[in-house]
């Protein structure tokens, strides 16, 4: 049986990735009371991927990263970074005595230090080059690739669930097809003349 633990939680329909940093504008007072506390006691919260397609549910365990700019009515912008992956067993209205809410989760531990296969770098160390970026993060994790391909919704879930194998064959797959679009777009600028 899972055990499951109890943190703040941020219901919103993002589900960033382990590694991901994420912009958040932060208004509402139950969740200024939760960045207060992020920042004032350093603790992680979770944000639980409201969202239909979200049948799991999973979400993402976050850490506050910066305040980027305070408002004068109270609200923030902020960067948060993900740490990991949860799945949320119970939603509260309430954490503790806190106006935001909480959850009971089991994390799943995800290890941003496992670097990708050799195949799978090769494609990306490709892919990164027609982006024309030499700098690959290191170590370089299934996860750091999945997030520079910006993918949507329904591949984020699919992708997070999937097999270490079967998470590689995806990304060669994705990159494959997103290199193939970048060489079609060079190609097309030597086509069109402007005048």
């Amino acid at each position: 049986m899972d055990s499951y633990i109890r943190i703040p939680m941020f219901p919103l329909s993002i589900f960033p990735m382990p590694g991901e940093l994420v912009p958040l504008h932060i208004f509402e007072p139950r969740y200024r009371e939760l960045l207060k506390d992020a920042e004032e006691r350093d603790i992680s919260f979770g944000i639980y991927f409201n969202h239909t397609l979200n049948t799991s549910k999973l979400g993402s365990l976050v850490k506050l990263e910066s305040v980027i700019k305070r408002y004068p009515g109270g609200e923030s912008d902020i960067i948060v970074k993900c740490q990991d992956i949860f799945h949320m067993d119970t939603l509260f209205r309430t954490f503790k005595e806190k106006m935001y809410p909480g959850g009971d989760v089991s994390f799943w531990q995800v290890d941003l230090n496992a670097t990708a296969s050799r195949k799978v770098l090769s494609e990306f160390e490709e892919f990164m080059r027609l982006l024309k970026i030499t700098k690959l993060p290191a170590p370089c994790s299934t996860y750091h690739i999945a997030n520079e391909l910006n993918l949507d919704f329904e591949d984020r879930l699919k992708f997070v669930e999937l097999d270490i194998a079967k998470k590689e064959g995806f990304l060669i797959t994705r990159l494959k097809f997103q290199k193939h679009l970048l060489t079609q777009a060079e190609k097309a600028k030597d086509v069109f003349h402007l005048n």
